[in-house]
């Protein structure tokens, strides 16, 4: 939904795409974003293949959440492009001396590709417009341990080299927690809004509907949008958080291109790497206890309508032009 997001944003170039292992392996990834870009009719946006692995820990995946290709009960069309020769942590550095001072970065993954490309670049934080990372937990509950957040859980150690680079850096990572991103929640009423935004009605969701219920949509892209995202809201039902979805990353696109959507506060970050309870929380040091000048400008406010005014707006648009292809 992130991804569909930019496609449907005129004001958004789309210079490449970096496949992250975490919700699937990362082989998986691979294969639905490239599904995606060929159910978009888009072309000529290169995709690379991540690390397998986090930088020390076995990766753990999460096709309880997000089924087991992590696209819930949607498919998508065989790829017709390829993957890039050179791998995702590669693709950062080459699009960023491509674009340098332009280029807006956006994780919404483990960071491990990220921290693998500022190893070999370290000038990354400097090359880099903006950069926006959905992860972490800010003075709130974790949804992987009762402190972390899932990608900052699955890879640690990357978001701390991460946010080591970026400490003295002059454009701050703009930080989306879970105390943010929880606050865009999808409902059934929402997709059936984005549905009709897109003149592709199709039967509204229940969580009285038999599991797996497959979408009526006419249009190919709103099938498979609420085809995924009924998994989501099976699980968070599941949990007991009611009938309905978090969008995490499609808020962090919609940041990279209006930083405006959030407001946000200065303060030093970093991870838990050791404690038997704790590995992989964020912790901002808002007291300035440290000594340490701000790594991070972490999400604070959001008006979940205005997202989603602008989320039903863009995509709808975006899914009626690929009726009429």
């Amino acid at each position: 939904m992130a991804l569909v997001y930019l496609f449907g944003s005129p004001d958004a170039h789309l210079v490449g795409v970096a496949s992250t292992a975490g919700n699937v392996g990362v082989h998986q990834v691979c294969e639905n974003n490239l599904g995606l870009l060929a159910l978009c009719g888009v072309t000529g946006v290169p995709v690379s293949r991540g690390a397998e692995v986090p930088l020390a820990a076995p990766l753990r995946t999460a096709e309880d959440t997000h089924g087991p290709q992590g696209l819930g009960y949607a498919r998508l069309p065989a790829p017709s492009a390829r993957l890039t020769d050179h791998d995702a942590a590669q693709a950062w550095i080459r699009a960023a001396r491509e674009h340098p001072g332009a280029l807006i970065g956006v994780a919404t993954g483990p960071l491990t590709n990220l921290a693998l490309a500022l190893r070999a670049e370290p000038a990354l934080p400097r090359l880099l417009r903006r950069l926006v990372i959905m992860g972490g937990a800010f003075d709130y509950r974790g949804n992987t341990t009762p402190v972390a957040e899932w990608n900052t859980s699955v890879d640690p150690e990357s978001a701390a080299e991460v946010f080591a680079g970026w400490t003295g850096a002059p454009n701050p990572p703009i930080v989306l927690g879970l105390n943010l991103t929880e606050n865009i929640a999808m409902t059934p009423e929402l997709l059936s809004r984005l549905a009709e935004a897109a003149r592709s009605p199709s039967a509204p969701m229940s969580e009285l509907d038999d599991r797996g219920t497959a979408s009526t949509a006419g249009n190919a892209l709103i099938r498979v949008l609420e085809d995924a995202m009924r998994f989501y809201f099976e699980f968070h039902h599941d949990q007991g958080e009611g009938y309905l979805a978090h969008l995490h990353d499609p808020l962090a696109a919609a940041v990279a291109l209006d930083p405006d959507l959030v407001t946000c506060r200065a303060a030093p970050v970093d991870v838990e790497l050791t404690g038997t309870l704790t590995r992989g929380m964020t912790i901002a040091d808002w007291s300035g206890h440290w000594g340490r000048e701000p790594n991070a400008l972490i999400g604070v406010g959001v008006d979940p309508a205005a997202f989603f005014d602008r989320f039903i707006d863009r995509v709808g648009a975006f899914a009626q032009t690929l009726s009429r292809r």
